[in-house]
């Protein structure tokens, strides 16, 4: 569909940005679907199952909340921590494509959408199944990180 670039928040959420950069640096989000799409809500991937219920953290199965105050679930494009409960971070990780103020203080948020927004924006609007899963695969083809200045 496109190509997204992702601003990390490494003031406030050092361990999650870590996690995240060092997993797209082995490789671990190439070809990982997006599984989970809700239409004018979010976009979940990072789980190299497919299923939702997978995915491990660079510091072993999961790890703990870097929640800040002062980051909020304001609008599309912010980039939080998918967990099953307080304090199980593991590699899976949403995109937010409206304000979605009810997960803030639960989901860590590390980064933001700095370019290709329209692409996040496509992707939330693909035809999904009664489960949220997308019926056309929507991966992420090669992840990496970059410096930015």
């Amino acid at each position: 569909m496109g190509n997204i670039t992702i601003e990390l928040y490494w003031q406030h959420a050092p361990r999650t940005c870590r996690n995240f950069a060092e997993l797209a640096k082995r490789g671990y989000y190439n070809n990982c679907k997006f599984h989970r799409i809700i239409k004018d809500f979010m976009i979940q991937g990072g789980d190299p199952t497919g299923t939702g219920r997978g995915g491990a953290s660079i510091y072993g199965r999961t790890f703990e909340d870097e929640i800040s105050p002062v980051l909020k679930h304001s609008g599309g494009g912010i980039l939080s921590m998918a967990n099953s409960g307080p304090n199980t971070n593991g590699s899976q990780f949403f995109i937010t494509l409206s304000p979605t103020q009810w997960l803030d203080g639960k989901h860590a948020i590390f980064g933001r959408v700095y370019g290709g927004m329209s692409i996040v924006n496509k992707m939330g609007m693909v035809e999904t199944d009664g489960h949220d899963r997308p019926k056309d695969d929507v991966k992420i083809l090669r992840a990496y990180p970059i410096a930015m200045s």
